[in-house]
């Protein structure tokens, strides 16, 4: 699955994937692919500007958020810094805890997270996870 995760990172960025196509976990492959290749904030750049163009085109542009892709996007690298991955399937494999819609519910309320600021700009968590 990692080389359909570079191509679907290709197909993101050149808006060629559909909204229905692309899943939570092809999120997480995705921006592990992104990261692997390109410096954070660039990778973060792509996967973002990608996001936004295709649920825009869906018509759902609701859907893009700014701050759940930064945050998502930082756990992925400081995971992919600390320990060896092969490649994205087997990261996702070894932190399935990313693929979860309450990811980051330690750190984000929903209130924050769904807001229409988190949507436009990377906001800072409003919790501290617990130990």
């Amino acid at each position: 699955m990692a080389d359909s995760y570079r191509s679907m990172l290709d197909r993101l960025i050149h808006n060629e994937i559909d909204v229905a196509d692309f899943a939570h976990r092809d999120h997480v492959g995705v921006a592990y692919e992104a990261l692997a290749t390109h410096d954070f904030a660039e990778a973060v750049q792509l996967v973002y500007a990608g996001i936004k163009t295709m649920a825009e085109r869906a018509g759902v542009p609701e859907k893009a958020n700014a701050t759940i892709t930064w945050a998502f996007m930082s756990l992925i690298a400081e995971r992919m810094f600390a320990s060896r991955y092969a490649n994205a399937e087997e990261f996702i494999a070894r932190n399935p805890d990313l693929c979860r819609a309450d990811a980051l519910a330690p750190w984000y309320s929903l209130e924050r997270i769904r807001s229409d600021l988190a949507r436009s700009v990377a906001l800072l968590p409003d919790r501290v996870p617990a130990d």
